[in-house]
């Protein structure tokens, strides 16, 4: 049976919502465009948000985005920031770094400042924004699937929050395969994994 979700108590986090991943003309497109045909992912975020925003629920946004000094002086970069940098993708103030047209904060929606590692609560104040608004359930959906929102999804679990994977909500850089593998995790360290439409139909309105 699916956990009903109160809106006043949950909140979405959508992480790297921007250009660089989600317009045709980003960097890293290239990298998730046939999962994303195949998964339908931006269709099933625009309308992920349309039925939260319906509940008045707190959606949470964290983009990612380096600096010039950044790029040149980090030190001990990983593969995943090798990749990054080498391609200038999250350039801080370019059009890849902001957010795509349709995945973009409403009103009253929180946008954190942008993230430098893979867990979003490592490098920000995510933590603060969700506590202070008395969330409790928390739902991830973004990019990709296998690093930030995994990551992330795993460090919220282990500071006590209910957590709930939206299954078509991400993506890996990877094939079917690898997205049920990446399934196969979630279902281990989430409390809940479902897509989006049974996670809209559990959301109550306060």
């Amino acid at each position: 049976m699916t956990q009903n979700y109160p809106a006043s108590s949950t909140g979405l986090l959508l992480i790297d919502t921007v250009n660089d991943v989600f317009s045709e003309e980003g960097k890293g497109y290239p990298l998730y465009q046939t999962e994303f045909t195949r998964i339908g992912l931006l269709e099933n975020l625009r309308r992920l948000l349309a039925g939260v925003r319906r509940h008045d629920m707190g959606v949470f946004y964290s983009p990612m985005a380096y600096t010039d000094e950044e790029y040149a002086s980090w030190k001990h970069p990983t593969g995943i920031h090798r990749a990054m940098f080498d391609n200038r993708v999250f350039e801080a103030g370019s059009w890849g770094a902001e957010f795509h047209p349709d995945l973009t904060p409403g009103p009253g929606e929180v946008t954190l400042a942008p993230h430098k590692n893979i867990d979003v609560f490592a490098t920000t104040d995510l933590d603060t924004q969700l506590r202070r608004r008395g969330v409790e359930h928390l739902a991830l959906g973004g990019m990709i699937g296998t690093m930030c929102v995994e990551s992330t999804a795993r460090s919220a679990m282990e500071r006590g929050y209910h957590v709930t994977m939206l299954k078509d909500a991400t993506a890996t850089d990877g094939d079917e395969v690898t997205h049920a593998q990446m399934l196969r995790r979630y279902a281990l360290f989430a409390h809940e994994v479902l897509s989006v439409d049974e996670f809209v139909a559990a959301v109550q309105s306060s």
